[in-house]
Order: structure tokens, then C-alpha cells, then sequence
């Protein structure tokens, strides 16, 4: 017999449930033998209120370890979330969104009923529509990570997370041991090479491919953030390497800073401004400064501009 699991998503895309299964085989023996999936929505008809309908209340059932995916946006992912917490021993955050936003607390940065009015009363496909108020959950003023909410014991930012990870979460819980978890930001993992301050100190648009030698080994690349491009590789939790570099790196591609903050109370903004100045690049250069939070805007770091924000009835 297994250890009883549960899985939940809430405010996702079911990417990371995609990253579950790129386990690949390794997987399966985790499925089959290690664990007792006991409620998962993404893989099996459990009802939240009975199999008929039945239940007052929402109930899950009880499991040792809890895995939840996606933020909290509304109501709904608020009890489910709740439940989790109670019925699962060991809760864990999986994914960007459920530790740190991810991209839907973008929203954040916005007037939120001015939002949802933009998103169902778009005049040019659907005119004098209205924002739903009946038969669906309740938005929460934002959108909040899981831990603002509830105790996590354990979480696994990335968007989305990497598979090898996942598999050494779940097999040191099994084994009761710590996870071995990467510690360092993506610049401590990169292999590019570092010449010091270059001569750009203004932040380029990444509408030009940087230098490099079609082919070459990565560590024959310059730092795409000496080159003058804006990656936050210093200012992001590593943990995208896949037996190698950085995986937008990799392509050549600036890191977008999925993962989330190295530190655990960072704010990727601010330390990504600092880290701007320390490589002689005047930080005023970057265009939309908030979007530096595109992936980490919960905890109260993103909030609707005063410029922008609109007085509720």
C-alpha cells in the first residue's frame, strides 16, 4: 500500500501537472508502487460534495502528502485550498503560481474590478455583456499565493517546474530525508562567460539576437546581461537546468525569471534594479519596471499603480 496523495490545482494551466508526467519512466514506479493517489481531479472523478451529490460541505480525503497547483484567485480556490490544509499532513506548493503568483497575479497590478469589466464587456466581440455573478466563485481582492493563506511545509516554484525535481521531492518524502534542492540563483548555474561591465548602459529590447557563434558551446557566449539584455538570472531561483545550462539560456534566450526569487521573502524588482546598476546599466532604461514581477507579483509585491487605479462603488 502507497502513502496516500492528494492532488489539487487551483488558478492554473495544468502545466505543471504536464511536468508531473515528463517524469518520464521513473514515474511509474512512483504511480504504482509509492503512492495511493487518493484524489486527484486532473486524473480521477472525485466529487468535492459526494459522488451524488450528497455532501454539504467540500471534503478531500485524508492523505499523508498534499500537492496544490496554482493560486488563489477566487473563493472556491480558497476552500479547496483550506481542505487541503486539513485532510494532508505534508502540503506542498508546486509551480510559480502557487508559490509566488505566477502570471495570473499580474492582475494585481491592475484595478481589479476594471479588469473583469475589460474581460467580459470587450465592446468590439461582445457588446453588453456581464461580469458573471451567478453560479461562479467569488473573486478574492487579488490573486494570492498558497502560502498567504495556508501553512506550506514544502514548495517547488518554476513554470514549470523540473520534472527531476518533482521526482526528488516525492522520492525524499518517501525516504524521509530532505530534498536536495538547488540553493543558488540561475547566474550561480549559468556557464556564460563574465568579462566584467561592458559598454552598454542602457537596457536593449530583446528584438535582436545576441552575440554568439552558431553552434559553439554555450560557455563561449558572452553574459546576455553584459551583452546589455535584460536577464534575471541574478535575481532568480535556479533550478531550470536540465543536466546543463539554464534552459532559456540555453536557446540564448534572457532568463524571464519564472522561478521566482532566490531569497525567500526577495522582491525580483528591486533586487533586479541593483543588479542592473552593479553591471553599469542605467535601470530607468527598462520600459515597464512592473513587469519585472510577471512571475512572483503575490505577497503584496504588485499592487494597481495610483495612476491607473479606479475608486469601486
Amino acid at each position: 500500500m502507497g502513502v496516500p496523495t492528494a492532488l489539487e490545482w487551483l488558478g492554473s494551466c495544468s502545466g505543471c501537472e504536464i511536468a508531473i508526467l515528463n517524469i518520464g519512466e521513473a514515474l511509474v514506479p512512483i504511480i504504482t508502487e509509492a503512492l495511493d493517489i487518493v484524489h486527484a481531479p486532473v486524473l480521477m472523478d472525485h466529487k468535492y460534495f459526494g459522488q451524488c451529490g450528497e455532501g454539504v460541505t467540500l471534503s478531500i480525503p485524508e492523505a499523508t502528502v498534499g500537492i496544490v497547483t496554482g493560486g488563489v484567485s477566487n473563493h472556491e480556490h480558497l476552500e479547496v485550498l483550506e481542505e487541503m490544509r486539513a485532510k494532508c499532513k505534508v502540503l506542498i506548493a508546486l509551480g510559480t503560481c502557487a508559490t509566488h503568483g505566477g502570471i495570473p497575479a499580474l492582475m494585481n497590478g491592475q484595478d481589479r474590478a476594471s479588469s473583469w469589466e475589460e474581460i467580459y464587456q470587450t465592446v468590439t466581440t461582445d457588446p453588453g455583456a456581464k461580469v458573471p455573478n451567478v453560479e461562479v466563485p467569488a473573486p478574492l481582492d487579488r490573486v494570492y499565493a498558497c502560502d498567504e493563506k495556508v501553512k506550506i511545509d514544502m514548495q517547488l516554484p518554476g513554470c514549470p517546474p523540473n520534472p527531476e525535481l518533482i521526482a526528488e521531492v516525492i522520492v525524499s518524502l518517501l525516504e524521509n530525508r530532505s530534498p536536495v534542492l538547488p540553493g543558488k540563483s540561475v547566474c550561480d548555474t549559468c556557464p556564460t562567460q563574465r568579462q566584467g561591465k561592458g559598454d552598454v548602459d542602457r537596457v536593449k529590447r530583446f528584438i535582436t539576437n545576441a552575440k554568439f557563434t552558431p553552434g559553439a558551446p554555450i560557455d563561449e557566449m558572452r553574459c546576455l546581461l553584459e551583452q546589455g539584455y535584460l536577464c534575471m538570472g541574478p535575481v532568480t531561483a535556479a533550478g531550470c537546468a536540465k543536466r546543463g545550462a539554464p534552459s532559456c539560456i540555453s536557446a540564448r534566450v534572457p532568463c524571464r525569471g519564472c522561478f521566482g526569487p532566490v531569497r525567500k521573502d526577495g522582491n525580483q524588482l528591486l533586487d533586479m534594479m541593483n543588479a542592473l546598476a552593479s553591471n553599469g546599466i542605467d535601470f530607468k532604461s527598462v520600459v515597464d519596471r512592473r513587469s519585472l514581477l510577471r512571475f512572483s507579483g503575490a505577497h503584496g509585491l504588485l499592487r494597481p499603480s495610483k495612476k491607473t487605479a479606479v475608486k469601486e462603488d
